[in-house]
């Protein structure tokens, strides 16, 4: 039994790829866990690369991004009717427009929640760099990634995925709502959209509605509160004076990330991040 256990840890790894995913900090993130808690919350869900790590017996996510929410759902409740979906695709740039566009059309609202989880992956496994990026209508703008062979339809990750978030309450819903259900032990681990190295630097938003800078206070409020509560919190976030400044009474260490994401080359490569403790 231990080592099918171990087996299907192994095999269980992020759905999408996602901008800022935490693969490569993974080292650093499990360094820098608390050694023991309760139930464990992950309000900024992006591609949960720390959650599928982790692989919790007691889980919360959540995320604003209703097309994300949307898919962790129906890989919760229908992981099979998202396999068989996904085996209508092709890889064609044609094809690719076609579905991308979907969401310009009054056929997208006509979509049953698998069709759209199922356009949610495609996109994400056939456009440029996996980005998921959406324009003020809300509408996914990213251009066609050109792959030769992209590995759109996964099954066996999928079905453990499945396994793992039948355990877990999946919500869209804005990060302070943890604080209805946090209890004193619980762990949360935000992952928020970063605070932009300068004026230029952030792309558009993965949500149409945006992340400002007045969210990055409301965040902080969050965290004393949840401070104030015994409650375990780690934060990832850019290296910025604000961000220093903001968290300066909690614990802030200072990590090495790459940045992949960026329209000016000088942009790219190794980058200091700071990871922010109340433990």
């Amino acid at each position: 039994m231990a080592v099918v256990l171990e087996q299907l840890k192994n095999e269980t790894y992020p759905i999408v790829k996602w901008v800022g995913g935490k693969r490569q900090l993974m080292f650093e993130l499990l360094k820098n866990m608390p050694k023991s808690y309760n139930r464990y919350f992950e309000p900024f869900i992006g591609g949960g690369a720390l959650f599928f790590e982790l692989q919790p017996e007691q889980a919360y996510i959540s995320d604003m991004n209703e097309e994300l929410i949307n898919l962790y759902s129906v890989v919760q409740n229908n992981a099979e009717e998202l396999i068989l979906d996904l085996e209508k695709h092709k890889v064609s740039k044609e094809y690719f427009l076609e579905i991308r566009n979907l969401d310009r059309t009054e056929k997208y609202s006509t979509l049953s929640n698998i069709e759209k989880a199922s356009r949610f992956i495609y996109l994400n496994r056939t456009c440029f760099n996996g980005l998921y990026r959406v324009n003020s209508q809300g509408q996914f703008n990213v251009p066609f990634g050109n792959y030769k062979n992209p590995r759109i339809i996964d099954e066996r990750n999928l079905r453990n995925c499945s396994k793992l978030l039948k355990k877990t309450e999946i919500k869209c819903a804005d990060f302070s709502a943890i604080l209805e259900k946090v209890k004193k032990g619980d762990f949360i681990y935000f992952d928020p959209p970063y605070v932009p190295l300068n004026e230029t630097s952030g792309f558009t938003s993965y949500t149409k509605d945006g992340f400002n800078l007045d969210m990055q206070f409301k965040l902080r409020e969050v965290c004393d509160e949840l401070d104030a509560m015994g409650v375990m919190f780690m934060l990832s976030n850019s290296d910025t004076k604000l961000v220093n400044e903001l968290y300066a009474n909690y614990e802030i260490k200072k990590v090495f990330a790459s940045r992949a994401v960026n329209s000016n080359a000088n942009g790219r490569g190794k980058i200091t991040e700071v990871l922010v403790r109340n433990y």
